[in-house]
């Protein structure tokens, strides 16, 4: 379940803006708060099956927008060759590490 859930807080940190407020709300209360259906559904005054099918939709989107767009993919690709290249350990390569840093 943890792997289940930095999975989704990963691709959340990416695709957050393109989901609605509530679909946002119950997202962040489920897998950043670590609150329960029964928990999520008190606070927003819903069902647990609605807050269960409003996971299941968001878990949906987050995979079909990474599907698309491979932002996360492409984000820990980077990540490895910087880390790769300050390997090396070279003053012209960490010069522009720092650059290429500083942009992210």
């Amino acid at each position: 379940m943890l792997d289940k859930t930095k999975h989704y807080n990963d691709l959340l940190d990416w695709y957050a803006p393109l989901l609605t407020e509530h679909q946002k709300a119950i997202a962040f209360m489920h897998f950043r708060e670590d609150y329960s259906l029964s928990e999520i559904a008190e606070h927003t005054l819903s069902s647990r099956s609605a807050v269960h099918e409003t996971l299941k939709r968001v878990e949906l989107l987050l995979e079909e927008y990474e599907e698309k767009l491979h932002l996360y993919q492409k984000f820990t690709l980077r990540l490895e060759a910087y880390q790769s290249l300050e390997a090396l350990n070279l003053n012209s390569v960490n010069d522009i590490l720092k650059i290429l840093n500083d942009l992210e």
